[in-house]
């Protein structure tokens, strides 16, 4: 892949496309059409998502108005009670929240959301952003389904600036009215697939979705450039020991929903899997290169040591990471998950800041090198050395991230 096909990718798609929107739909074309044109087939595959127009939202605070989003699919409401600010949800702060408004400074989690309402809240209020910010962007949050499972309370997003004017004022009561109307809508992930020559399968994955405020290009269209970058190099010496399956998950900034369809949906294709390869976030002018194995100590120490290898550093731990890897490991696939994690203050994400500017198509394409490389290696193998199991630390986190547990 060349850097001016990089930044063509860049320049048409980096725009806004959040999961089940019609401009995540012409996204996943776009990417069939990328696939194709290697000639690797490609197909794309709609699944349901909850989905919400919100008719109207406000929220009033000791009767001035502040700017707000509703989150979607919390439901229709209109409160009044009085505000209270919650650092965290704490056992000792959640007596003061009966029959009040929070006001959060984390999201809306699920057991954070049982506990307040188990502890009579009435409201959410959550914000993003930062302080010292020019803009006052507010950003359009969702109810999650899997976290809220049937659970309806007013919840609305406000920007950091107007969340810190709250508390310094001591604002002390609240209005919230929410008026939406909710239905199921529809996601799409993109299946692409070069078949090998032993009948399993090493699958390659990453999200093409956006948040409501972001273009997404380093969160995640560098993912994405990543995978095609690792098609055009596996089909150019096909075929190999394993096929491959490419596949740009939809709604993954919505809970890894693309990826949770594709597990779901594909039971037999999972039972041939024995490798995930997920790439989120690379390409950055800053930053270390990364791994997430959900698999096997082994596994780290091979990254690190092919790292040195090529001269291009890996730092790997075991773990869970937060992206579409999540879901084939939770089924029992050993997983990776690579990234290039920038500075704080040289990259972000999820807000308008995330832009085509933050990447370098020389440093996606290097990443990109040698993510392909480790694809290779294990595709070519006579059997991929990664064990086919998930080691008990990895289940544990599997566990919490998942809501089965607590975190202890």
């Amino acid at each position: 892949m060349y850097k001016k096909t990089v930044k063509r990718i860049l320049r048409d798609l980096s725009h806004v496309r959040t999961g089940g929107s019609e401009e995540e739909l012409k996204a996943a074309e776009y990417l069939r059409d990328e696939c194709i044109s290697m000639g690797i087939a490609a197909t794309i595959e709609p699944f349901s998502v909850p989905m919400a127009d919100i008719k109207s939202a406000s929220l009033e605070a000791d009767g001035r108005s502040v700017p707000c989003r509703a989150y979607r699919c919390c439901g229709s409401s209109g409160i009044e009670a009085p505000l209270v600010y919650l650092p965290s949800v704490d056992p000792v702060y959640l007596p003061r929240v009966k029959d009040s408004v929070v006001l959060l400074d984390t999201g809306v989690g699920y057991f954070s959301l049982r506990d307040l309402v188990d502890n009579g809240a009435l409201g959410i209020i959550t914000y993003d952003g930062n302080l010292r910010y020019a803009d006052r962007d507010v950003d359009q949050k969702e109810l999650r389904s899997y976290i809220a499972q049937g659970i309806k309370l007013p919840c609305v997003s406000i920007n950091a600036k107007d969340a810190f004017g709250l508390v310094r004022s001591g604002a002390r009561r609240v209005r919230i009215s929410i008026d939406q109307n909710e239905y199921e809508g529809e996601s799409r992930n993109v299946i692409a697939e070069l078949p090998g020559k032993n009948g399993r399968f090493i699958t390659l994955t990453a999200h093409y979705d956006s948040t409501f405020l972001s273009k997404g290009a380093y969160d995640n269209l560098s993912g994405c450039l990543g995978v095609l970058c690792a098609a055009e190099n596996l089909v150019k010496n096909a075929p190999h020991n394993y096929g491959f399956r490419f596949i740009f998950c939809g709604s993954e900034e919505r809970g890894l929903l693309g990826a949770k369809s594709y597990v779901a949906s594909h039971p037999d294709e999972i039972e041939l899997t024995d490798l995930n390869v997920n790439y989120d976030m690379i390409g950055t002018y800053m930053g270390k290169f990364c791994a997430t194995c959900s698999a096997e100590e082994g596994l780290v120490t091979y990254l690190e040591y092919m790292g040195a290898e090529l001269d291009h550093p890996c730092s790997a731990r075991q773990g869970v990471h937060s992206s579409d890897s999540t879901p084939f490991a939770d089924a029992g696939v050993p997983a990776v998950t690579f990234v290039r994690r920038a500075p704080v203050n040289m990259a972000t994400i999820h807000n308008r800041y995330d832009t085509p500017e933050l990447l370098d198509p020389e440093v996606i394409l290097a990443d990109g090198a040698f993510a392909a490389e480790f694809v290779r290696r294990m595709g070519d193998s006579p059997r991929c050395p990664v064990k086919r199991e998930i080691p008990e630390k990895v289940k544990k986190e599997l566990d919490e991230y998942l809501f089965r547990k607590r975190r202890s």
